[in-house]
């Protein structure tokens, strides 16, 4: 039996079958992080390079599954002990495994407590993405005990202090220790998928004032923790690596053992780069949303103009001061947008037909959207296609025309000569997003727009078929977990579309599956489409492929692929007529209906 508490046990006293355990004394610190737990559990451990003890507690038989928690911990104490120039401040950190415990994770001081499904891996059948995951959410914890622990917020209306600050340091960390992960491509797509919840007429501002115990609970979401940690990249980004970290550490030092409240934060940022914070950063804090920045040739500079992004189109009246970065072709650039339009005498080499181009938001660590004019697109779509750009910037050049089209600021046409352009490109990681954004293209126009879907299915067509070729349908060694999904998604895409080519390759590797269910010719990943392209092709008047599909679903004994088969045996081409000796099936064999 294990008694642990934030501190470390200073002696037990046993009195029969009872054991009375007293903790040492903590420094100053919140209640609400105070942490009791007793227990039978295995441990693994292990010891930063200041000498503090870590240790993860997980039930019995399940400490293996906790080194990797156990690597995470100690490589981000050593990080952080370094960035913020203040040394972890306990004796101790334990981090430990509660089964049915109610959150992913809680930061108590010294003590921290985890969802199992969420903290623990299981080996070489933990994908690459749920080690990430597990990293990222260890690293976070571990950032509470300065963000949160150490300096805690004043009042629940600065919660963002904790949180967004969390979780910012948590992709610095898990980077700095993963570089091959690429971990900030994470961050930026929970950055993209907050600009589109604050887009929204229901988003509230990054402080919510909190005048009942109740209201608590609501505000822990994506405005708080990733908004709040995109404010601070986007500061990060303009001011500089340096000076921002030099500013953080004066922050910790000054409000170590204390509270802090979010203007606390801008008068040390103030003292550090004699840039006025409190005065523009609040617009980025106290209002909900984010600009649209407008941008145009005027002169030998440009225009720059700022309008309230709201994704269903309607007007709306907020203003920020917005640090801007840009790229004018190799020089970079930065300013600060302080009024609804100002001119800018940057990138005055440009000569009318000449290659000079303008990208604003470098590597998209600014929180706001960006239309450019027809002049401008044109070239950005040129060094789009020389390959100017990371790709970073390219999943961001994507996703801001993707929105762009969705609020009615530019077209479907553009948005999809964007993609085009990025057809050939070589990242998977941006391949994903042509692939999700040209389907939904594909989808909305069967609505939208009926006289083009045929030409609009050859375009989407033709822009998926280079990268899928290029992966084939047959894994190479050492593939990692994003190929595998991008080549189901593609091949899935593909036969959905109609691609001859695509559904005859998987007809001719299900049947090679059909004489041999061990085959491996059709993979893990490919399967859904050889089963999509066996249903593309029934008819009345041919049910053979489908009948044989039936069949896989009863020979096949993994739970998870016959679940994969009855999936792709419900749409038919044919409509009802076909899917009624489907349902007829399944009332025969009820065994196929589980109840709950």
């Amino acid at each position: 039996m294990v008694a642990l508490s934030n501190m470390p046990i200073s002696s037990e006293i046993v009195r029969g079958s009872m054991r009375i355990i007293h903790f040492e004394e903590s420094p100053l610190m919140s209640t609400y992080l105070v942490a009791m737990v007793v227990g039978i559990f295995d441990f693994v451990e292990d010891v930063t390079s200041k000498g503090t003890k870590v240790r993860v507690y997980t039930e019995v038989g399940k400490s293996s599954q906790g080194k990797l928690a156990l690597d995470v911990g100690v490589k981000s104490l050593d990080f952080y002990n370094d960035y913020f120039g203040t040394p972890y401040a306990l004796a101790k950190l334990d981090m430990i495994s509660i089964p049915e415990f109610n959150w992913m994770g809680m930061e108590n001081y010294g003590l921290i407590t985890f969802h199992p499904t969420v903290f623990l891996f299981d080996g070489p059948s933990t994908t690459s993405t749920k080690l990430q995951e597990i990293a990222v959410l260890v690293a976070h914890e571990l950032a509470h005990q300065w963000c949160g622990n150490l300096v805690t917020m004043e009042w629940w209306n600065h919660l963002w202090l904790n949180e967004g600050f969390a979780t910012w340091m948590s992709y610095q960390a898990v980077d700095s220790f993963f570089q091959k992960w690429n971990i900030l491509l994470d961050f930026l797509e929970n950055t993209m998928s907050t600009l589109k919840l604050d887009s929204i007429a229901g988003s509230h501002p990054i402080e919510v004032e909190i005048h009942h115990i109740n209201e608590i609970v609501r505000i822990f979401d994506d405005i708080i923790y990733i908004k709040g940690a995109s404010i601070l990249q986007m500061i990060h980004s303009y001011i500089g690596a340096e000076r921002f970290q030099i500013a953080l550490k004066k922050y910790i030092q000054k409000y170590a053992y204390s509270n802090a409240k979010t203007e606390d934060l801008w008068v040390v940022l103030e003292e550090e780069t004699g840039e006025p914070f409190k005065d523009f950063m609040s617009t980025w804090t106290k209002q909900p949303g984010f600009p649209i920045i407008n941008i145009k040739h005027k002169g030998k500079g440009i225009q720059v103009e700022q309008a309230q992004f709201v994704l269903d189109g309607s007007s709306r009246a907020g203003l920020w001061d917005v640090p801007i970065t840009l790229r004018c072709s190799s020089s970079t650039n930065k300013f600060i947008l302080k009024h609804k339009h100002d001119n800018f005498d940057v990138c005055g080499e440009r000569e009318r037909g000449g290659n000079i181009w303008i990208k604003l938001n470098v590597n998209e660590t600014g929180f706001y959207r960006v239309k450019y004019d027809k002049e401008i697109k044109t070239r950005l779509q040129n060094a789009l296609e020389a390959n100017e750009f990371s790709s970073m910037e390219k999943i961001g050049i994507l996703e801001n025309s993707l929105m762009l089209s969705i609020s009615r600021e530019d077209t479907l046409a553009s948005l999809l000569c964007i993609a085009y352009t990025c057809r050939e490109v070589a990242d998977y990681n941006v391949l994903t997003h042509i692939q999700a954004i040209t389907i939904t293209v594909y989808h909305v126009s069967i609505d939208a727009t009926p006289n083009l879907v045929a030409d609009i299915k050859k375009l989407v067509t033709k822009i998926l078929l280079p990268p899928t070729l290029k992966l084939g349908w047959d894994p190479k060694d050492g593939e990692g977990d994003l190929i595998v999904s991008l080549r189901e998604t593609l091949l899935v895409s593909l036969v959905k579309l109609g691609h001859d080519h695509t559904i005859s390759e998987g007809l001719r590797r299900f049947d090679t599956l059909i004489h041999d269910h061990n085959s491996s010719i059709l993979s893990p990943g490919t399967r859904k489409a050889a089963y999509l392209s066996v249903m593309q092709t029934v008819c009345s008047s041919n049910r053979f492929k489908y009948d044989s599909l039936r069949q896989l679903y009863k020979d096949f004994g993994d739970e998870e692929e016959k679940l994969h088969v009855l999936g792709k045996l419900g749409p038919c081409p044919e409509g009802y007529s076909q899917k009624r000796p489907i349902v007829e099936y399944c009332a025969r064999h009820s065994s196929i209906v589980h109840y709950q």
